[in-house]
């Protein structure tokens, strides 16, 4: 089946073939029919396998034809997205394939000024992707009116709830329509999250898209072990045999991101870094650098490997293993998206092997181990541009104590005469 076969607004279709969506994935294919229908939906799908079209879609098509028939102010649609990032691309999502329809779609986030998002607000906006803090504050203003809002997306649910947002949600509950259409979509399904959902969908209708690979097959991927002091040297030689595709670096903490920085710095490599440290406006602008090219080489924590969907992304490497089992796919489902190819490298130092053994558990089979042999890891140590600045250094060093010497000398000869 393809996109132009659905009954949805040419609008949309026509967005969609811009776009060069021609058929739909298998989570797609499963959820816009039952959606446009009015059905609530339990969603669980791998990270790249198309969730947000498969709710979009269908949503900017049901507005579309509401507007159509009514006047009536208010937001009619709020999706809860569980980072800034996130939401801000869910939001470029909706404005790509609502482009040609009267749909008005907006971001709405903390850790930036709240004037221009007020003045938008008041302009009229019909669909809200929102964090859970920003919505609750303009809404307690009177910015926001959510008695419309008849449809209720959660986006990364698992993740919302890692970030404690589950209170959020629930008062979320108490402001909507009794009567709503609840679409709720997840990466991963157990107790708590099963739940959460049962509580908010009604007669829902599940849809799984597991294979028992969780990890796509459009990624390569694999481990080397590396002492950890060793690991820069070897990130340095994939930057430099990569230095034309996209690379996206994974670290365990924020100190850890700012550390391998300085560590490529200090042999001429620019990269970027993000995590929760920077504020809303240094995320944007790492994030739009990274995105167009202007920085290849992006390090950060798993604020970015959950959702987040970064164009042409070729290489993914986990410097740091996570301590998390399923962040291992998140993190490596940031390469080989849509029909990419992507390659996945791991460094496993000796006391990171206790997370490898229960990633490998997680996936269900083992990683592919990439052996370096004892020359080639010397070649890599020796070869490192931060052994050669060391190198030069030194022999500074010396000259200067050579030169320092030598005016002690003649120092002393002069005190002698």
């Amino acid at each position: 089946m393809k996109f132009e076969d659905y009954r949805i607004a040419p609008e949309i279709k026509k967005s969609l073939e811009r776009l060069e969506f021609k058929r739909p994935t298998d989570i797609q294919f499963k959820a816009i029919p039952p959606i446009l229908k009015g059905e609530d939906i339990l969603g669980i799908a791998q990270t790249g396998t198309g969730k947000t079209a498969a709710f979009a879609i269908p949503i900017l098509h049901l507005i579309n034809e509401r507007k159509k028939g009514t006047r009536k102010k208010g937001v009619k649609c709020v999706v809860m997205a569980p980072t800034h990032e996130l939401a801000i691309q869910i939001a470029d999502v909706f404005n790509q394939i609502g482009k040609n329809t009267r749909v008005r779609t907006m971001a709405l986030y903390g850790g930036t000024e709240q004037d221009p998002q007020k003045e938008k607000l008041s302009d009229g906006v019909d669909i809200i992707v929102a964090t859970p803090g920003r919505l609750f504050d303009l809404r307690s203003q009177g910015f926001i009116r959510l008695e419309e809002a008849t449809l209720l997306v959660l986006d990364e649910a698992d993740h919302m709830l890692d970030l404690g947002f589950y209170q959020d949600i629930k008062d979320l509950i108490g402001y909507l329509p009794k009567k709503r259409q609840t679409l709720f979509f997840s990466a991963t399904i157990n107790e708590k999250i099963k739940k959460l959902a049962y509580s908010l969908v009604k007669n829902p209708i599940r849809i799984q898209i597991s294979p028992k690979d969780p990890i796509s097959k459009n990624i390569t991927h694999a481990v080397t072990f590396l002492e950890m002091d060793d690991k820069r040297f070897f990130l340095e030689r994939a930057i430099q045999e990569n230095e034309d595709r996209k690379m996206l670096v994974f670290v365990r903490t924020k100190v850890r991101a700012e550390r391998v920085k300085a560590a490529m710095e200090r042999v001429n490599i620019d990269t970027l870094t993000i995590h929760s440290d920077k504020d809303q406006k240094e995320r944007s602008g790492v994030m739009q650098a990274f995105k167009s090219g202007v920085c290849k080489v992006l390090i950060a924590t798993d604020i970015s490997a959950r959702g987040i969907d970064i164009p042409d992304v070729e290489v993914v490497i986990n410097y740091d293993l996570p301590d998390v089992p399923e962040n291992y796919v998140h993190r490596i489902g940031r390469t080989g998206r849509g029909r990419e190819k992507g390659i996945a490298f791991s460094f496993c130092s000796p006391n990171e092997k206790e997370y490898l053994e229960a990633i490998e558990e997680y996936i269900g089979h083992e990683i592919d181990e990439l052996i370096i042999d004892k020359s080639l890891y010397q070649q890599t140590m020796d070869l490192s541009n931060e052994n050669e600045s060391v190198t030069m250094k030194q022999i500074r060093k010396e000259i200067e104590e050579v030169a320092q010497l030598k005016k002690r000398k003649k120092r002393k000869s002069k005190k002698k005469k």
